[in-house]
């Protein structure tokens, strides 16, 4: 059996995961910070991605990165570089597809945060960058580690605009979704079974693990001694 799509798949979660962790800390930051119609504006513009099927995503995405477009053109006469259908490629869909997850579940974080903590950092004269990193961050770890693990399940299981920018070649830019599909194209159903279940164990196991981040999170540090 064939083990390059698990190998593939995980590859392209923990990067695009690495690289949402990053933008949604960030974006949501931002946003819980600014007034309430701009933050409505840009909370529906980074969210968008999570309503809009996979397969539109793939396609805008394909319109900014083919080769006959103008930034993969440019990628591709300067560089000698193809922004599709490379493995690497499935990293942009997954990015943008995993993006609202991260960026949700961090701005839940940081809007249910006790501000005053932060203020009070400031009237000790703290700076923002150790305010952020020492005392928001720490404090807000259980929706962030939620996040994280909801975005790596989400982009190890995704297929439609993956499947758009990547394609499917065997040995280079398969994945589990994909080749799921192409063994039931070809009535190899014994095979897609087999990385059915493989899925399916690797989704359950993620699930299992946001919950025992949850519980931990919930418990009342009074009364874990008793």
């Amino acid at each position: 059996m064939d083990m390059y799509p698990l190998y593939n798949s995980i590859r392209i979660a923990l990067i695009s995961t690495a690289i949402v962790l990053v933008l949604g800390i960030v974006a949501a930051d931002l946003v819980v910070r600014l007034p309430r119609f701009v933050k409505g504006i840009l909370d529906s513009l980074f969210t968008l991605p999570l309503v809009l099927p996979p397969t539109v995503v793939g396609y805008l995405l394909l319109l900014l990165l083919g080769p006959k477009r103008v930034i993969g053109r440019w990628f591709l006469e300067t560089f000698g570089l193809r922004l599709t259908m490379n493995w690497w490629s499935a990293v942009f869909a997954t990015s943008v597809i995993i993006f609202p997850l991260m960026y949700r579940t961090s701005r839940g974080a940081f809007e249910a945060f006790d501000r005053t903590y932060e203020q009070a950092g400031q009237t000790l004269g703290l700076g923002k960058a150790y305010i952020f990193f020492r005392i928001v961050l720490p404090c807000c770890r259980t929706g962030i580690i939620a996040g994280v693990i909801l975005s790596f399940a989400r982009a190890l299981g995704e297929y439609g605009a993956t499947m758009m920018i990547s394609g499917y070649t065997p040995f280079r830019t398969a994945t589990i979704s994909t080749t799921v599909y192409q063994l039931w194209r070809t009535d190899n159903d014994a095979l897609a079974a087999k990385w059915v279940l493989i899925n399916i164990a690797i989704s359950t196991v993620v699930l299992l693990a946001i919950n025992l981040v949850e519980g931990r999170g919930k418990r009342i540090p009074g009364k874990e001694r008793s």
